[in-house]
C-alpha cells in the first residue's frame, strides 16, 4: 500500500518542529497500518513534481492548493482508492471529478476553527489600533512623543461587528468576541442559523452588515457567488471608520479595490491572512500601506491544530483505503 503525502512548510526555519508535531506521528499511524510512504521534502513542489511521484499509489495525503483533479486523479492511477486534503476549504478541488470516479474525499472542518478565530480576532486588534502604522513610526524615528492625538485607533468595545459567513469558524469569532463586550453581532449568509440566536447575533442582509459594522469580518468560503464580493461598491457601503478583516480566501475580495479604499480613507483599515496571489510579491503594493496588517496565510498555524488536522487527514486515509466510513467525507 502506498500514499503519497504533498505539504507546504511555512519556512525552513520551523521544518524540524513541523516534523516533531505532524509527520513523526503520521508515520507512525501510518506504518501501523502498513502503508509505504512517499514523503515530499520540497517546500514548494510544483504540480509536474507531484505528478511526477503518485503513479500507482493507493491513497493522496493532499496539503497543497494545486488543483487537484482530473488531471491528478489521472496521473495517480486506478489504484487511487482515498484523498483526503488537510484544508477545510474546498475551493481547489473538483468534487464532481471524484463523484465521477466514486473516490471517498475527505476534509477537516472544525478542527482549525479555533485558531482561525483566533487570527481573525487578532487582525481586527491589530489594524484597528494601528499596529503597522505603529511599528513604522518607532523604525523611522517618527515616534516623537504622546500627543493626545497621536496614532488614535478605534475601538471593538461597544462595536458593531460583521460577521459574511456564519459557519464554523464565523461562529468561533463571534464567542471569541464577547470576551469583548462587543455591542452587536451581525451576520449575514443564505439563510438565519439557530446557533445565531444562541449567541445573540443578528441575521441581517448584506448591505444592512456593511451600513452598520465597525468590523466587518469574512469567514465565508470561496464559491462563484462570493468570487470578488468584495469590491468598490461594496466598501463604498461601509463606514470610513471601519476596518476589514479577511480570514476565508484572497479571490473573496477585489484587491485592487481594497487597495482604492484603504487609500482614499473608504475604510480606515485591513488586517489580512489570505490574499491574491500567494505567496504575495514583496513588491506589491499592499505592503506599502500603513493601515493594512498582513500575516502569510497562517490562520491555523499552531502546532496543537496543524497536528490534529494532519492526524485526521491520516485517519480518514487510513478509514478509506479499509472501505470503512471516513470520519469527515466531503460527500
Amino acid at each position: 500500500m502506498k500514499c503519497t503525502g504533498w505539504a507546504r512548510s511555512n519556512s525552513e526555519a520551523h521544518k524540524d518542529e513541523m516534523n516533531n508535531y505532524t509527520t513523526k506521528n503520521i508515520i507512525i499511524l501510518f506504518s501501523v497500518s502498513r502503508f509505504e510512504l512517499i514523503i515530499n521534502n520540497q517546500s514548494n513542489p510544483t504540480r509536474q513534481d507531484i505528478i511526477d511521484k503518485i503513479a500507482g499509489v493507493d491513497a493522496l495525503f493532499w496539503y497543497s492548493y494545486e488543483r487537484l483533479d482530473d488531471e491528478i486523479l489521472d496521473a495517480a492511477g486506478s489504484r487511487l482508492k482515498v484523498v483526503a486534503t488537510m484544508t477545510a476549504g474546498l475551493n481547489h478541488i473538483d468534487i464532481d471529478a471524484f463523484k465521477r470516479r466514486k473516490i471517498p474525499l475527505a476534509y477537516t472542518p472544525t478542527v482549525l476553527n479555533k485558531a482561525v478565530a483566533d487570527v481573525a480576532v487578532l487582525l481586527a486588534l491589530a489594524a484597528s489600533r494601528r499596529l503597522r502604522e505603529s511599528r513604522i513610526h518607532i523604525e523611522k524615528g517618527l515616534w516623537s512623543g504622546f500627543g493626545v492625538q497621536y496614532l488614535l485607533g478605534t475601538d471593538i468595545e461597544n462595536s458593531t461587528v460583521g460577521i459574511v459567513g456564519f459557519g464554523g469558524i464565523g461562529q468561533t469569532v463571534a464567542k471569541r468576541l464577547k470576551a469583548f463586550e462587543v455591542a452587536r453581532i451581525l451576520y449575514s449568509g443564505h439563510r438565519e442559523k439557530p446557533e445565531g440566536k444562541q449567541l445573540g447575533a443578528e441575521f441581517v442582509p448584506l448591505d444592512t452588515l456593511l451600513r452598520e459594522s465597525d468590523f466587518v469580518i469574512v469567514s465565508a468560503p470561496l464559491t462563484d457567488e462570493t468570487k470578488n464580493m468584495f469590491n468598490d461598491s461594496t466598501f463604498a457601503k461601509m463606514k470610513p471608520t471601519a476596518v476589514f478583516v479577511n480570514i476565508a480566501r484572497g479571490a473573496i475580495v477585489d484587491q485592487d479595490a481594497l487597495i482604492r479604499a484603504l487609500k482614499n480613507g473608504t475604510i480606515f483599515a485591513a488586517g489580512l491572512d489570505v490574499m491574491e496571489p500567494e505567496p504575495l510579491p514583496i513588491d506589491h503594493e499592499l505592503l506599502e500601506l500603513p493601515n493594512c496588517v498582513l500575516m502569510p496565510h497562517i490562520g491555523c498555524a499552531t502546532f496543537k491544530t496543524v497536528a490534529a488536522v494532519a492526524e485526521l487527514t491520516a485517519r480518514n486515509i487510513i478509514l478509506g483505503y479499509e472501505n470503512k466510513p471516513l470520519l469527515t467525507p466531503v460527500y
